[in-house]
């Protein structure tokens, strides 16, 4: 069905959304998985998981999901074809890092891609956040999904960390 930039909304997702949102979110895994299966799990009924856990991040009230929805003439020509997850985080010793806004997973149906989604889910979950007080935001990113840091690159992120992994030996 053909819908133009203007039919896309992007708001709070509700606990209707969660099955298209694990769905998504599944993806999201598998895709990881592929890059480094050894560093990325991928694990039975994701989409199951994923449900339980956005539904309890939906709960909180320092984490957000938002969802971008194309719409229609009507509302049976509506879907979901993206999201993104947010939290406030407190300061971590351990990361050396003060308190702060984490975008934790952001995802748009390929289909979907070059409609504006993307960039309409950050900048949503990035004003989610700032209102909120964070500071700054921090995300993380495969190293390999060179796709995703132009695009972030292209909002203001910078490199700060690389994570490096090894796998025991013998």
């Amino acid at each position: 069905m053909p819908m133009n930039d203007s039919a896309l909304v992007i708001r709070p997702a509700t606990k209707n959304d969660l099955p298209q949102v694990a769905r998504f979110a599944a993806e999201l895994v598998r895709f990881h998985h592929s890059l480094d299966a050894t560093r990325f799990f991928l694990t039975p009924r994701l989409e199951e998981g994923y449900e339980w856990f956005l539904g309890t991040e939906m709960e909180r009230k320092e984490s957000i999901i938002f969802v971008a929805e194309r719409t229609g003439n009507t509302e049976t020509e509506s879907e979901i074809v993206g999201y993104a997850w947010g939290r406030l985080e407190p300061r971590d010793w351990m990361e050396l890092r003060d308190a702060c806004g984490r975008l934790h997973e952001i995802y748009v149906d390929p289909a979907a891609r070059k409609l504006g989604a993307g960039k309409r889910l950050m900048a949503e979950t990035l004003q989610w956040l700032e209102h909120r007080g964070a500071p700054r935001i921090i995300l993380t990113s495969a190293w390999q999904n060179k796709d995703a840091h132009i695009f972030f690159e292209s909002l203001g992120f910078r490199y700060t960390m690389v994570e490096m992994t090894r796998e025991r030996v013998g």
